[in-house]
């Protein structure tokens, strides 16, 4: 794989304009109202696990429309007290997986609450959300990047970026979790998430968003062929007629608009042979980021990024921005 966008030097000044409908912030606002209607209703049920060092919890909590949400809660045995807390969202196609794939956090002394992914969980991680909102029917390409997409109020990541918030939410109910010590955490879908709650939650302990997706959307669509960006382009070259109806509809869940709400310090990491989340939609998000941020960068990565390799820059990150 070579190099697929701008040069580095040309990245680090690229920050291209935003294209913010008039009501975006009232959208959102009656979204989460909406959404908040319904009593978060979280319930924690321990699960027998052959894990001695680690506690781990079942959890359903509701998000957009009142519907039940699944998740994990893991946190060390050993505690005795609220702790900083990390909020994990998955890649696209995947879901919460099962509760012993994912014990670093926990291992390190994090409450680790991993939200379940509605109506995915079937390419690659287990899911348990299935995905009840006749309001995101219409035409679609497979995949759920078009479902709904011919309005904002139908689309689907309407309903997920609210199940995003939820979870933050839900797991402040926890006695386990100091909500005042809450991380936002994700790669690719996960990362572009994470970047959607920090827009729209105002007191985050911080933002480790790696690789993400859900950035910039034209311009992603106009220089991959990589899926899962490819979906959008697909459903504009059948629906020739919609494409700047579907570009409206998108407008209401770019990156770049969270992003330049956004206050808690993040971490961002991009891989500059990313054909998936291509770098100069990173870039974007991130020189258009409002609050403290840095960024890591891996030259010669694909959509991997820097997997194990970055894991101890995100410790050091979450203890700094929780201590």
């Amino acid at each position: 794989m070579a190099f697929v966008d701008k040069d580095l030097d040309e990245l680090v000044e690229y920050v291209p304009s935003r294209t913010e409908p008039d009501d975006f912030a009232a959208f959102w606002a009656d979204t989460l109202a909406s959404a908040r209607s319904h009593p978060i209703d979280a319930v924690f049920e321990p699960v027998e696990s052959p894990l001695n060092t680690v506690v781990v919890e079942d959890v359903t909590f509701r998000g957009y429309g009142g519907q039940p949400i699944k998740g994990w809660l893991l946190y060390p045995a050993s505690a005795s007290g609220p702790l900083p807390t990390i909020v994990e969202y998955i890649g696209y196609g995947g879901g919460r997986g099962l509760h012993f794939e994912r014990l670093l956090w926990a291992s390190a002394g994090y409450a680790h609450f991993i939200m379940d992914t509605r109506g995915q969980g079937a390419s690659w991680s287990v899911g348990d959300t299935p995905d009840d909102f006749a309001d995101g029917n219409g035409p679609a390409y497979p995949g759920v990047m078009t479902r709904g997409i011919l309005a904002p109020e139908t689309y689907y990541y309407r309903r997920l970026y609210t199940d995003a918030v939820r979870a933050v939410e839900a797991a402040r109910t926890h006695p386990y979790a100091d909500g005042s010590r809450i991380v936002v955490h994700g790669g690719s879908q996960g990362g572009g998430l994470s970047l959607a709650v920090a827009g729209l939650v105002n007191d985050l302990a911080g933002v480790l968003t790696d690789v993400p997706f859900l950035q910039h959307f034209r311009r992603a669509t106009e220089i991959t062929d990589g899926y899962p960006y490819k979906e959008i382009a697909n459903f504009c070259k059948v629906h020739r007629d919609k494409v700047e109806q579907v570009f409206r509809t998108l407008s209401y869940f770019d990156g770049l608009n969270f992003a330049a709400r956004a206050t808690a310090p993040a971490l961002y990491s991009v891989a500059l042979m990313d054909d998936i989340c291509p770098p100069s939609t990173v870039y974007a998000s991130y020189n258009h980021y409002a609050g403290p941020k840095d960024i890591t960068v891996y030259t010669y990565n694909g959509h991997e990024g820097g997997q194990a390799h970055h894991t101890p820059r995100a410790f050091s990150f979450a203890a700094e921005v929780t201590k």
